[in-house]
């Protein structure tokens, strides 16, 4: 793989740092693993996690203003799950270096 010989800007800097501030919390990690594979809605993710819904819900809060999770309405409940394949591309390139630098 080849770094793009093109300058970031400002602003994309910016962005790409607040992505890895909303990563940084041990509990979004978890929230996005649970969405891998499935839409989950708030009662389900915090059954799996053992957190109340309400602490669960202002997680998911953060995520999604930060593009990282997607929600769709059906009736009353909302189901969530990553926003795109880039998503799991960012946790799973972080666990492959966790893993080589342990």
């Amino acid at each position: 793989m080849t770094f793009e010989n093109k300058k970031l800007t400002g602003q994309t800097i910016q962005r790409v740092s607040q992505i890895f501030k909303v990563l940084s919390d041990p509990t979004r990690i978890s929230i996005l693993y649970l969405l891998e594979k499935q839409e989950l809605n708030v009662g389900a993710i915090a059954q799996c996690l053992g957190m109340e819904q309400s602490a669960v819900s202002h997680q998911l809060r953060t995520l999604r203003t930060a593009n990282l999770v997607k929600s769709r309405r059906e009736g009353k409940t909302i189901y969530y799950s990553q926003d795109d394949e880039h998503v799991l591309d960012l946790l799973t390139q972080a666990v492959k270096h966790t893993k080589h630098i342990q």
